[in-house]
């Protein structure tokens, strides 16, 4: 039943890249670019997975449980991971599916990454995780906080991101389109060389992200889509052997590479990029840093910001907070310092957003 992890994992590996789904970009680009459109995209997956979510939890296919919430740890933890993910080049998910594209940047950032999250989750620092994350409160969510249905958050959440994706429509659709050859049709074309629109790909990967709760649920893996869970996992495997740790969740992340390196060699993007001193040094800083932050967030910005914040708990929406301001402090130094002085802006780890 596991290797339904990789399955998941391969095709969700192969939409991230072929459509360019970079949670580094969407945040970002709020600072940098002032524009919404990649951040709408992301909510409009933690929307159409909260429909999914509440619904199979309805019909009893899973039981979301009441948690608590590490308010500490997430704000720090969110923080570090956010700032951590410009240096890195990409957030966890990115830096999975930007390694299976040749860029070696991403290749160091996701060692390193696999390093430091081990490290303080389950490793010599595992302590100061498990001391800032005892810092806590017991209603970890909101509908447990008010003591309301949770389907009032759906449909407020539902209702935002459906305007703010229309408003994004409709300012896109007053600009000039291009027609492409009669010759540029089919599915090959669609799967392989067309720009996929970010809200198309959104609304895939929130489908992806539903089935994953049932799939993982059916293996014993209590959970809907992870990385660092299963990322330090694999690093622990590795180091000894041990088969019991190999469990859906690892699948999925071996799978996040298989995917991205089937599309990106079919879409004639796969080539090995050797990054400069100092965007190594970058990829290196910022993939401990991922590790480091993602262990006392309790989670990425796909666990956290896009898992979590569809059920409408405490930690999720926090650390999809404290990651984006984060994110907005890296760029001020990093790349927002440089435009505004006018000097050619420091290199990137990778070309982090790739917005095509």
């Amino acid at each position: 039943m596991i290797l339904t992890g990789l399955v998941l994992g391969t095709v969700l590996g192969f939409v991230f890249q072929r459509g360019r789904f970079c949670v580094t970009g969407a945040f970002r680009d709020l600072f940098t670019l002032k524009s919404t459109r990649w951040f709408t995209a992301f909510m409009i997956v933690v929307a159409v997975q909260s429909i999914g979510v509440f619904v199979l939890d309805a019909f009893g296919v899973i039981s979301l449980e009441a948690s608590t919430f590490p308010w500490l740890g997430t704000i720090i933890g969110g923080f570090i991971f956010g700032f951590a993910i410009v240096l890195a080049g990409g957030c966890a998910t990115g830096t999975y599916y930007r390694a299976g594209e040749g860029l070696v940047g991403s290749w160091l950032a996701l060692i390193f990454y696999m390093i430091g999250a081990t490290v303080f989750r389950v490793g010599p620092l595992s302590g100061t995780t498990d001391g800032i994350r005892s810092i806590e409160t017991q209603n970890g969510s909101f509908q447990e906080a008010l003591g309301v249905s949770p389907w009032i958050f759906v449909a407020i959440l539902v209702a935002v991101v459906a305007v703010a994706a229309a408003r994004q429509l409709q300012r896109e659709g007053q600009r000039p389109r291009v027609t492409l050859p009669a010759s540029k049709t089919g599915l090959a074309h669609l799967l392989t060389e067309k720009r996929w629109h970010p809200f198309a790909t959104a609304l895939v990967i929130g489908a992806l992200a539903t089935l994953a709760w049932p799939l993982s649920w059916a293996t014993g893996r209590e959970s809907g889509l992870g990385i660092t869970g299963p990322t330090v996992n694999s690093m622990q495997y590795l180091a000894t052997g041990d088969a019991e740790l190999v469990d859906w969740g690892v699948m999925l992340v071996l799978g996040l590479l298989v995917g991205s390196f089937i599309a990106a060699k079919a879409s004639n993007e796969f080539k090995i990029r050797v990054p400069d001193a100092q965007t190594t040094v970058r990829s290196i800083i910022g993939g401990i840093l991922m590790g480091w932050g993602a262990a006392w967030a309790g989670g990425c910005t796909i666990g956290n910001a896009m898992v979590n914040t569809a059920t409408f708990s405490f930690q999720g929406w926090t650390a999809l907070l404290f990651m984006v301001l984060g994110t907005g402090a890296a760029a001020k130094i990093f790349i927002m310092r440089h435009q505004g002085s006018g000097s050619r802006p420091a290199p990137a780890p990778t070309p982090v957003g790739a917005n095509r």
